[in-house]
């Protein structure tokens, strides 16, 4: 089975193209730590085209946190800002490019109606 994690960036980089990022650019490594174990998820952001990857290498903007955090996030249990302002993760570099990533998590099961893209058009 795969888990809420694996299955967001695995579709993410199927997908090739997200029109949500279409005005960034940048690479943002999500570093999932816990105990000795760091696991990383690297995104290379260029115009909307989107490649995951699992290197560990320089990036534009680190974001760490633990495996259980962001498997909650990937899920919709977890809103990432606000886990940011609490601060359950970390974030060096550009902040800008943890805001644009952080809509294309799911929203709360328990919400209502699809989000809204900013041209008004609905998702999901």
């Amino acid at each position: 089975m795969v888990d809420s994690t694996t299955r967001f960036f695995e579709t993410l980089d199927r997908r090739g193209f997200e029109p949500l990022l279409a005005k960034a650019s940048g690479t943002l490594r999500f570093d999932l730590h816990e105990d000795a174990h760091t696991t990383h998820w690297l995104l290379q952001i260029d115009h909307g085209r989107v490649h995951v990857s699992r290197d560990d290498r320089a990036a534009d903007t680190v974001v760490w946190t633990s495996p259980a955090l962001f498997e909650d996030l990937a899920a919709g249990r977890e809103d990432g800002l606000a886990a940011l302002l609490r601060g359950d993760m970390t974030v060096t570099g550009d902040a800008r490019l943890v805001v644009q990533i952080e809509r294309l998590f799911p929203g709360p099961p328990q919400a209502h109606g699809p989000r809204r893209l900013h041209d008004g058009r609905e998702t999901g």
